[in-house]
């Protein structure tokens, strides 16, 4: 599944990855070469510092278990979602967008000012699902992922 919503991802010109937690093997990370990616580790990553080692040998950032980046002026925060205080955290700075998953269900809300985003699950989840997000026009769009 990671390969097809990669695959998906690239024919829609997106720019930058960002992988939100449950990667669950080196076999995901792998889908993710070549590509300008970003990861958080999520609950089911049970061997984060395994996982963070093999995602830098093959050139993948690793922001866990936050990363924030700005693009366009507007500041970006990601993690997982599985330890709402920083969830808080990101809310309390002030970030434009919070990309979260865990709970493997899409959601695209505003809380005061920041859009807050989860772009759903390409596991455990009735309907596959990936988002992009284009923060220069503030937009989102959650793509589905077809079942391999």
């Amino acid at each position: 599944m990671t390969r097809a919503a990669v695959a998906l991802l690239r024919q829609r010109g997106v720019d930058v990855l960002l992988h939100l937690g449950d990667l669950g093997s080196e076999a995901v990370i792998d889908e993710l070469v070549g590509f300008n990616a970003r990861i958080v580790f999520g609950n089911c990553d049970w061997d984060e510092q395994s996982l963070a080692r093999y995602a830098e040998i093959m050139g993948i950032q690793v922001d866990h278990p936050l990363g924030i980046l700005e693009v366009a002026g507007k500041r970006i925060a990601f993690t997982h979602g599985h330890l709402p205080q920083l969830m808080r955290q990101a809310m309390g700075d002030g970030v434009d967008y919070l990309l979260h998953g865990h709970t493997h269900e899409v959601r695209d809300e505003r809380v005061e000012q920041t859009r807050i985003i989860n772009p759903g699950a390409l596991f455990r989840a009735a309907r596959y699902t990936a988002a992009i997000l284009d923060p220069v026009h503030d937009t989102v769009e959650i793509v589905e992922v077809a079942h391999s």
